[in-house]
């Protein structure tokens, strides 16, 4: 049982503290009294006063930073405002904003935030782990920084990425913050630039990649399991030759899965059903090109396959409607040093060398645009997607926006208003001819918050690929025909709360399916669900 702190050590304790709002007979019992100014300040005042703070910035990164100290002060303000202002917030606390803040995480640093593991830890991570206060941790997301964003190998810097997909995890679904631990594993960078930096915070040396990086991630996961063995691991932002052995080393092992691979799979996938409905086409009508080959391309691909083959198809046919092109053009059969992961989808086909050659040879559908070049969907690209399709599905997925594919505005205009366009990044909506069309954000936030929710309710002992189809088409369904009047194929984010709960019940629902459920199978699964989510409001505190 947690002891509950009084006095200045309780203004301190971001999980207790209400600041101005303890009442006075909190500010009584609590040794409170003369410590705060003497007004009280419900959450709804606070919360008014925040938002006007953060309209004083500069700009996104210190908003980003106003923010994070908020959450470093008053835990329950902070999910109360993110959760109030979804829309708006997100992005600060999320893509794009905190890529730029991993890029100048030695600057911002004030104070810590989750666990730091290196290679200097190696035989003592069981020591890390129990030095951590919390003792039911249920969520994990860790990284080795290697891959952030489009941005690359930004070393200890990478800590950001944790830390603002569990704060999606208690905004989006209500997993609760303290069952949530971030997770850096530092085994150096190859990025000069941080290595020559006197402010950067992580080891000064060249990233490990023989032996001792995988003692270092085995000690780590065998560690979680002996303290902590009902927690989920989210891999994320691990680079490509670690993120799939990664992977398929530990999925039957642990309860783990991987955002870039299974996460980005799933809302891609969602988004490719939602947009059925505006295109006619169904998804075994569909042909897929991906500019990209790597985690996230490979990833919609393997889940699409996957959906495609539960409605009837064979492996080979459903694979037949996904196209790849990487830095080496088209990726077909027969080519030279094709990974294993690339050869399922190497289809006979002669070569083709670029991308907007690739599209007039194979007459795509759909154009999903995974490759972290910005503005790789060139004016001719989208007018011959626009030629080819009534309805094109233009895809931008990319993070942050520099990385974006192409703009909501460039898609829509190509294709003079007809284009089916999501991103990765939040864009504007676009007005075209005197009609608004409101582009969809495909983020992971719609998928992994409801996932994780029906992991930690159902205390599931793994994560399988049938979980993220059925996030996928419980997303889907949450587009309703306002959304699709506006040419959205995802529900707004102002819902996501709602549309979480729904994902987490389809994925209960599954994991009991599939006897992955760590607690007996209840009358009612809603209820369960439920019962999980965390509120963030203020309760009454006495000694």
């Amino acid at each position: 049982m947690t002891t509950l702190p009084t006095g200045v050590q309780l203004l301190h304790d971001p999980r207790f503290n209400k600041g101005t709002a303890f009442t006075p007979d909190e500010r009584q019992a609590l040794g409170l009294r003369g410590l705060l100014p003497p007004i009280v300040a419900d959450s709804a005042l606070q919360s008014t006063r925040i938002l006007n703070e953060l309209k004083r910035q500069a700009n996104d990164l210190e908003r980003y930073v106003k923010l994070i100290a908020l959450q470093d002060r008053n835990e329950t303000l902070f999910y109360r405002v993110v959760i109030d202002h979804i829309n708006e917030l997100m992005p600060l606390i999320y893509t794009p904003t905190v890529g730029q803040a991993c890029q100048l995480y030695g600057l911002i640093y004030h104070r810590p935030r989750g666990l730091f593991i290196s290679l200097n830890d190696l035989g003592h991570v069981r020591e890390c782990l129990a030095n951590w206060h919390e003792d039911n941790v249920r969520v994990i997301v860790v990284t080795d920084g290697e891959r952030i964003l489009g941005l690359g190998d930004l070393g200890l810097g990478g800590m950001g990425i944790p830390v603002g997909k569990l704060s999606l995890y208690t905004a989006c679904a209500g997993v609760h913050p303290r069952s949530c631990l971030p997770v850096m594993i530092d085994v150096g960078t190859d990025n000069q630039t941080l290595l020559d930096d006197p402010f950067y915070l992580g080891l000064r040396q060249k990233r490990e990649r023989g032996p001792d990086y995988d003692r270092l991630i085995t000690e780590f996961i065998t560690a979680v399991q002996e303290r902590w063995p009902d927690c989920l691991i989210q891999f994320e932002d691990f680079a490509n030759a670690n993120a799939f052995r990664l992977l398929e080393d530990w999925r039957d092992r642990v309860c783990s899965f991987n955002d870039d691979i299974q996460g980005t799979a799933s809302v891609a996938l969602a988004g490719l059903l939602s947009a059925t409905h505006l295109t006619g086409r169904s998804l075994a009508d569909s042909r897929i090109l991906f500019h990209g080959a790597g985690e996230a391309g490979l990833g919609i691909g393997n889940l699409i396959t996957a959906k495609l083959v539960d409605g009837g198809l064979s492996e080979s046919e459903a694979r037949q409607r996904c196209w790849f092109v990487d830095s080496s053009g088209l990726v077909v059969a027969g080519r030279d040093r094709l990974t294993p992961h690339k050869a399922h989808f190497a289809h006979a086909h002669p070569p083709v060398a670029d991308l907007l050659s690739a599209v007039k040879a194979l007459k795509p559908t759909a154009l999903v645009g995974v490759s972290g070049q910005g503005r790789s969907f060139t004016p001719e690209i989208l007018a011959e997607m626009a030629r080819l399709n009534e309805k094109p599905v233009i895809f931008a997925l990319s993070n942050p926006t520099s990385k974006s594919e192409c703009t909501a505005e460039e898609a829509y205009t190509a294709s003079a208003g007809r284009a089916v366009f999501a991103s990765g990044s939040p864009f504007a909506p676009v007005t075209i001819d005197g009609k608004t069309h409101v582009p969809g954000q495909c983020n992971n936030a719609y998928i992994f918050p409801g996932i994780g929710l029906a992991v930690v309710a159902t205390r599931a002992r793994r994560v399988t690929d049938a979980m993220f189809i059925v996030a996928a088409e419980a997303l889907a369904q949450q587009s309703g025909h306002a959304d699709r009047a506006l040419g959205r194929i995802f529900p707004s984010l102002s819902q996501i709360r709602a549309v979480s709960r729904e994902i987490a019940i389809a994925v209960a629902e599954s994991i009991f399916a599939q006897d992955l459920a760590g607690v007996p199978r209840p009358p009612d699964i809603r209820a369960l669900v439920d019962a999980a989510v965390y509120e963030p409001v203020y309760r009454p505190l006495t000694a």
